[in-house]
């Protein structure tokens, strides 16, 4: 373990990271979280922004840092985090857009697997299409956590896009294919959880509606009021502590 990468710096905290991180890419997010979810958090990487902290929830040590928006940041940071800071569980909890006609506004998905049109898996040089997949165990324990809290989990394909604002994005296709929804990160935290044999999930919050009609909800709200995925989140990071500890990959 290291204190200083090139993104993130503990800062000579002593505390450093939980075996399990929540990102959301918003550090405001993050922020949030900190501040009413956790006990006794501590600020542990503010490198360029990206806020990172660490408390406890139900005693259990946790921590979460935002990822930024897209795939190579978000491939940065879970890099670093796995690879030098301890993390073992990274979960995703950000914002989707519906691109199923089976989710709705504010509904909940976890995305098993990571459809993309993203170059990200290509630097692993296979002879062959990556199939970015969520960890099972972490997906499982989600599940169980969502079924004793009475929450509707969605399960399905999420599809992980390289833009935001894309003019020749056929969501119908998508969803056709079986994806719930559109977002910007899964697939590289999921490459990148592959490659170094660490466990990765991503789950979130629809926060619009990508067919008509269509249905957007505003920032404010997306920063705050995602509360009953970050609880979810939450519940299962403690369950996570039992799992076993990984042996790092090469």
């Amino acid at each position: 373990m290291t204190q200083k990468t090139p993104h993130i710096d503990l800062k000579g905290s002593d505390l450093g990271f939980g075996k399990t991180v929540l990102m959301p890419g918003d550090p405001l997010r993050a922020k949030f979280i900190a501040e009413n979810f956790l006990s006794d958090a501590v600020l542990v990487n503010g490198v360029r922004g990206v806020n990172g902290y660490t408390g406890y929830y139900k005693g259990v040590k946790v921590s979460v840092m935002a990822s930024g928006m897209g795939m190579p940041s978000i491939g940065i940071y879970s890099y670093e985090l796995y690879k030098y800071f301890g993390v073992q569980n990274i979960v995703r909890i950000g914002s989707a857009g519906a691109i199923s006609e089976s989710v709705n506004v504010r509904d909940i998905v976890a995305g098993m697997g990571a459809c993309t049109n993203s170059a990200f898996p290509k630097q692993y040089n296979m002879n062959g299409t990556i199939a970015p997949i969520c960890d099972f165990t972490l997906l499982e324990t989600c599940k169980r956590v969502a079924d004793l809290s009475g929450i509707e989990l969605h399960v399905g394909n999420l599809y992980s896009s390289d833009t935001f604002y894309d003019d020749s994005f056929p969501s119908s296709n998508w969803g056709r294919m079986g994806c719930l929804a559109v977002e910007m990160e899964a697939a590289a935290l999921y490459c990148t959880a592959m490659r170094l044999g660490m466990r990765a999930l991503a789950i979130c919050t629809i926060s619009d509606i990508l067919y008509p009609p269509f249905t957007a909800l505003d920032a404010d709200s997306r920063e705050k009021t995602f509360t009953q995925m970050m609880t979810l989140a939450l519940d299962s990071a403690v369950e996570y502590e039992g799992l076993p500890i990984l042996i790092p990959k090469d």
